[in-house]
């Protein structure tokens, strides 16, 4: 939040307004709450002061909030029912995203689905029936950041499964492996699916390892974390066109055409990310 924005949140003549007073002084009449049944069901805690998603200070009594650096998060951030993230205490695949059905299965199972371009992503299930790596038969249309294929481990945590940023030129991300079971298929999601839903949508795709394809007025482009805290976006297939950023937040002022990105994040056609 900027120091103009919370200076005009939190303006006297702002929350005057609101509660418009009586008297010479027009102090404002706050009504006094009233609490209903149901009010303080499902209550969860959203913190905004985790910049890294290593950091574990953001636990508070056994909970999680996710890492959202402005105030969005009283705003955007979809909640849903459960204890232990803001997204659920156990994560469990959202039933509008058909896509996520892929993180979990039978141990030693491998999930085939696919992205826009009909290339194929492999999901490995690991032996306690979550996915453990996925392997994507693309370069996400920047061959000269991405092998193809490459393959992402997968690792969990209070909020869900995070696909880890591929680090070049380490072997164990050109592996190759094979299910003995047979392979099952999973749809892909549709655009209004993969649609993002907010700005604090958007920083949770990017900051779980999302990888991104969009189009905005007819234009692609592809978005994905690159090595340790550094994200780059690129006009798909058009590598020499790589812009690098140190965050989700610094790249929203990444400029697609004539309009920056922030101001068309929610409203670019997102034809796949991959969580």
């Amino acid at each position: 939040m900027t120091e103009e924005n919370y200076n005009y949140r939190t303006s006297q003549t702002l929350l005057r307004n609101q509660f418009p007073g009586s008297g010479k002084w027009r102090i404002p009449a706050i009504p006094r709450f009233q609490e209903e049944p149901g009010d303080f069901e499902d209550l969860l805690l959203i913190g905004f002061d985790k910049t890294h998603l290593e950091d574990q200070k953001h636990l508070i009594g056994g909970q999680a909030y996710l890492p959202h650096d402005t105030m969005s998060a009283f705003r955007d951030i979809p909640l849903r029912k459960g204890g232990g993230s803001a997204y659920g205490g156990k994560w469990q695949p959202n039933p509008n995203k058909p896509k996520d059905q892929r993180f979990i299965g039978e141990a030693g199972e491998t999930k085939v689905t696919t992205n826009a371009k009909g290339e194929l992503y492999e999901t490995h299930i690991g032996e306690d029936g979550r996915a453990d790596y996925e392997t994507h038969h693309s370069d996400h249309g920047n061959p000269s950041q991405h092998m193809n294929p490459h393959t992402h481990d997968i690792i969990w945590d209070e909020i869900g499964p995070r696909l880890i940023p591929v680090e070049h030129g380490k072997k164990n991300y050109s592996r190759m492996e094979r299910s003995l079971l047979v392979k099952s298929f999973v749809p892909s999601n549709t655009p209004e699916q993969n649609r993002f839903v907010s700005i604090s949508d958007y920083k949770w795709c990017l900051l779980r390892g999302g990888e991104v394809h969009f189009v905005w007025k007819g234009v692609e482009y592809g978005m994905t974390p690159y090595e340790k805290d550094r994200y780059m976006v690129y006009l798909y297939d058009q590598p020499e066109t790589t812009a690098f950023y140190d965050s989700p937040e610094r790249m929203l002022d990444y400029m697609v055409g004539e309009d920056r990105l922030r101001d068309v994040i929610t409203k670019v056609t997102v034809l796949d990310r991959t969580i």
